[in-house]
This record gives structure tokens, C-alpha cells and sequence, in this order.
């Protein structure tokens, strides 16, 4: 069977992996599985394993589409299998993906690009456990996994935090951010839009991915030339961590400050792809429909990314 582009006609979705966020690439996977064969396309499906080289040797794909979210999937390691193999993947290549999944290092990134950064440290876990690192409010979460998994907000006045088991041995600390939660997907060379994240609290894990969690503003009532910074931001980053197709840039405001207000908090490279997410949503605004998004992340996928 022929694709979209008549061109690309079998596609491996690998998808869950053994990452935190194993059940939300399972969902991402799932949609853009459906998604795929709606535009036309083959689609095989594999829950990534042990056995994924085996697999994909057997399955012999034209292009991989990587739904996988978190470490091993998301980090680069992935990516270098498929550019091993010489398999076309979609998103983005081992060195971008790698900067972006490691926060402190592309937060370098974003200030050599002259983008606004918090202020962070890493830090081990018994020190952060001990004292306060940074004055209240702080922000404490791993520096290597996405969809706020692990993060723990310090309040003034409050004790110095008690860790989970599963935090890693070493975190960052970074100075909390107040204000607004915004987003914005870069698709190629192009920002979408900007998205208004509206939640009770924090936007955490269930915030992010249960349903009624959060409720979003697309697109968000902001002033033109903050609209204008965000997509600014968003682009820059894209292109400074050397992004390929679609990733998605989390920005914090302070409305009393106007511009400099905007403070990046990180790039997701893989950006969630589920009913509840973001980047579908952006791309649903400006009339590209959810089959159209996920057929233009495989017409655009290749090695040495």
C-alpha cells in the first residue's frame, strides 16, 4: 500500500519502551498508528524491547515513526540504533535529541543563543535533601526526563524536600518561574502557535495527560509582542538544539514584566502525540488535521538527522 506521498509505504510505529513514560508513548503510538493507516500508510506497530533491532530487521520498514517518550527513546540512544540500522526515523537525530533531554545542557544552549534561562544547579540528592540549595521557591526534578515526572515545588518557609527512592542520584534545582504556562510546537522552520496551559496547580504528570486535567487556550490571549517573543523563542531554540520535524518548547510568563517575562523551561524533541496534547492541537488551529500532522512527520523522516 502506497502512502500519502505514494513514496513511503511501510512504517514501524515503535511506541511504550521501558521508560517513565512508557504508557504515555503507548498512547502517543496508538493515535499516530491509527492516524498513519487513515493517511494510507502500512503500519506495524512494536513495543520497543530488547529485541527491537531483531524486529525491525524483520519488519523491514521504510520509515520509523518514534512515539517512544523519556530515556532511551527520546535521549538519543534510540537514534543511534536506527542510524546503525540506516533506517529513515522521524523526529529528531542523536545530538539534538540528546541536548534537549538533558536540561542543564541545553539550557547552555539557550543562552549561548541569547534565549532566557532560570537559574539552576545540579546537584546530588542528599545535598538538595539537606539544605536549601537555592533560596525558596525552587524547583527540584531530574535533569534527564520529561512530562514532569519527579518534580517537586519548594515554597518559602518550607523545609529543605524529602525525595522519592526513584529520583536519581544526582538533580536539578532550578529557581522557580512564576506566571503563565505556554507552549509552542515548531513544525520544520515553522512556529505554530502559542497554547495558554490553564490548570488548578502545577502542571504535572496528571495535568498533562488525564483528561480534564488541564484546559488549554489555543491561542492564547497574549500581547502581540509577547505572541511574537514566544514564537521567536521557539524557533530559536528549535534551530539551536539542531531539532528536525516537530518539537515543542515550554515557556513560563510573568505577565508583570511583558517580554521579560519569558523564561524557556525546555524542549521537548518527541512532543506527546495523545488526545490531550499539544502539538495536535496547534496544528488542528491553522486546518492541519491529525492524519496530515503524523503523514508530514513521515514524509519528512531520514538518517543523519
Amino acid at each position: 500500500m502506497a502512502g500519502a506521498s505514494g513514496k513511503v509505504s511501510r512504517v514501524a510505529v515503535i511506541k511504550g519502551g521501558p521508560s517513565a513514560e512508557r504508557e504515555v508513548s503507548l498512547s502517543t503510538g496508538n493515535a499516530c498508528a491509527n492516524a498513519l493507516r487513515e493517511a494510507g500508510y502500512d503500519v506495524v506497530e512494536v513495543d520497543a524491547g530488547p529485541d527491537l533491532p531483531a524486529r525491525l530487521i524483520e519488519i523491514k520498514p521504510d520509515v520509523v515513526f518514534n512515539a517512544l517518550h523519556g530515556r532511551w527513546g527520546e535521549d538519543g540512544c534510540v537514534q543511534g540504533l536506527l542510524e546503525w540500522l540506516r533506517i529513515p526515523y522521524t523526529h529528531s537525530g542523536v545530538l539534538a535529541s540528546s541536548l534537549a533531554m538533558d536540561k542543564q545542557r541545553s539550557k547552555d544552549v539557550y543562552r549561548a543563543a541569547g534565549l532566557p534561562v532560570a537559574e539552576s544547579v545540579i546537584v546530588a540528592r542528599e545535598e538538595v535533601e539537606k539544605a536549601h540549595v537555592l533560596p525558596p521557591p525552587y524547583v527540584v526534578k531530574p535533569n534527564n526526563e520529561g512530562s514532569s515526572v519527579g518534580v517537586y515545588i519548594v515554597h518559602p518557609g518550607s523545609n529543605a524536600p524529602r525525595l522519592a527512592a526513584e529520583m536519581p542520584a544526582e538533580v536539578m534545582v532550578e529557581a522557580y518561574a512564576p506566571g503563565r504556562e505556554l507552549s509552542i510546537s515548531v513544525m520544520g522552520d515553522r512556529a505554530l502557535c502559542v497554547t495558554d496551559i490553564i490548570t488548578d496547580g502545577w502542571y504535572d504528570y496528571d495535568a498533562k495527560y488525564k483528561p480534564g486535567g488541564s484546559r488549554h487556550e489555543v491561542p492564547a490571549a497574549l500581547p502581540p509582542d509577547v505572541e511574537a517573543a514566544c514564537l521567536d523563542y521557539a524557533l530559536r531554540a528549535h534551530q539551536a538544539l539542531g531539532c528536525r520535524g516537530l518539537s515543542r518548547t515550554d515557556i513560563r510568563w510573568d505577565e508583570a514584566k511583558g517580554v521579560d517575562g519569558l523564561i524557556l523551561l525546555e524542549t521537548n524533541t518527541q512532543p506527546g502525540m495523545t488526545p490531550t496534547s499539544l502539538s495536535p492541537e496547534q496544528a488542528a488551529h491553522l486546518g492541519i488535521s491529525f492524519p496530515q500532522l503524523c503523514a508530514w512527520i513521515v514524509e519528512d523522516a531520514s538518517c543523519n538527522r
